[in-house]
């Protein structure tokens, strides 16, 4: 006999699928008022999520085997985007040995070296923006961002290849954020969707740079002395001596790109709809910043991803039998903890919904009850490089402009795709 489901909406799969695509976080807490910590809702094509609020239920998946709960399958529905050697779409053996060779080049010192660099791309596109008049600055954002990707993990000089591949790629994720886009692969399944002509013409000629950046960089007689990513996955080996291949480069730059661009960009874009909406707190940074400081800073980061989490979820495909919070999950279900709703545990976090830095001034954030990059053996392995972006250009940006909102009331969240956008792209006026 089958063991029942924790409890969730009734509505047909079809509807819960488009208020989930729509309005996931509404969804999530309309869910979390009626059923309690642990439900489930159900996506065509996806079957049977298990949301879970609980930090211990969190916990228990974080630290469970990976034999059992495969998070690669959980993100299929990335496939026609990323290719098969995604680190996001591998499990088990084969997801550790690509992390061994993708987790080096984010190691924190490296990342200190990045700090020049990030500081000059931040300081020239700031300094390019309009003063008064109405300015959105998560497109501005997603520039900076995709130029540090571009330099820092491409390993890109400015030039023609450059230039165009700025380009492609700006075409390309401008198109896949559409919200409509996570729609295809949901109505015709993500492998279908990967075999389509369609996919392949949409990136073709970013494939066609990567591979031709590839092939010129093996050639590079200095390749040990380079400091860009790219040049250090080239030179890694997998366990048996060999080197990456042309296709796992590929699949790898591709993911660094788009899980690091997009989110980074909107969680830049909510850490200054927030603070123009708390003018003390704005101040405060904006002080201690002019000051040489970087507490505030961390403390006004770490904040905006607890209130503004990008991404709503984590998911895991169960493999076997497991046994969750007094609920028996068989195997084939997706156990998917909720970082929207465990950031918002009021006895975790006191007024959850108030923007408040000041609450990680003395405290650590928690392994368990701070997850805007998953956790375990599958956290993301960009989560240290994207905090550490977020305050170099954050510190750019209150030391060279004034910042004040176009309007009073607070932006909503739009679902862009698979991430949670201010609804106006953080509006402002620089002064």
């Amino acid at each position: 006999m089958n063991q029942p489901l924790p409890p969730g909406p009734r509505m047909p799969v079809a509807l819960q699928t488009g208020i989930w695509f729509r309005r996931a976080q509404w969804l999530m807490s309309q869910c979390a008022a009626r059923f309690g910590e642990t439900f489930t809702v159900r996506i065509i094509h996806e079957g049977s999520w298990v949301m879970l609020s609980n930090p211990q239920h969190v916990k228990q998946v974080f630290t469970g085997d990976p034999r059992a709960f495969h998070a690669g399958e959980g993100n299929r529905v990335l496939l026609p985007i990323l290719g098969p050697n995604s680190l996001l779409l591998l499990d088990e053996a084969d997801h550790m040995e690509q992390r061994k060779l993708l987790l080096p080049p984010f190691h924190g010192q490296r990342m200190q070296r990045y700090r020049g660099l990030m500081r000059e791309i931040a300081a020239t596109e700031i300094e390019r923006w309009p003063s008064g008049e109405p300015y959105r600055l998560r497109p501005r954002m997603q520039a900076i961002t995709l130029e540090i990707i571009l330099r820092a993990v491409f390993g890109l000089e400015q030039g023609e290849r450059f230039e165009e591949l700025r380009h492609e790629l700006r075409r390309v994720l401008d198109l896949l954020t559409q919200p409509q886009m996570l729609l295809l692969p949901m109505l015709l399944g993500p492998e279908r969707l990967a075999r389509m002509a369609l996919f392949h013409r949409l990136h073709a000629r970013v494939d066609e740079l990567i591979y031709e950046e590839v092939a010129e960089r093996r050639r590079t007689p200095d390749l040990h002395a380079r400091e860009d990513v790219l040049s250090m996955l080239l030179d890694a080996r997998h366990g048996d001596g060999s080197s990456m291949s042309d296709r796992e480069l590929r699949d790898q730059l591709l993911t660094l790109l788009t899980a690091g661009h997009e989110t980074t960009a909107t969680a830049l874009s909510w850490a200054v709809e927030r603070l123009i909406r708390h003018p003390d707190k704005l101040a405060r940074l904006t002080e201690e910043v002019d000051a040489g400081e970087d507490r505030y800073l961390d403390a006004v980061v770490t904040e905006t991803l607890r209130l503004r989490p990008v991404i709503s979820i984590v998911a895991r495909r169960l493999r076997e039998d497991v046994e969750i919070g007094g609920w028996q999950l068989p195997a084939g279900v997706t156990v998917a903890p909720s970082i929207y709703l465990v950031h918002r545990r009021p006895e975790i976090y006191p007024n959850p919904e108030r923007f408040e830095p000041e609450r990680f001034l003395d405290n650590n954030p928690g392994t368990y009850t701070w997850i805007p990059f998953g956790g375990g053996v599958r956290r993301c392995i960009g989560g240290s490089f994207a905090h550490f972006e977020m305050q170099v250009v954050l510190a750019e940006l209150v030391r060279r402009r004034r910042l004040r909102p176009t309007r009073q009331q607070s932006e909503r969240v739009f679902r862009r795709a698979i991430t949670e956008t201010p609804r106006h792209d953080a509006e402002v006026v620089l002064a």
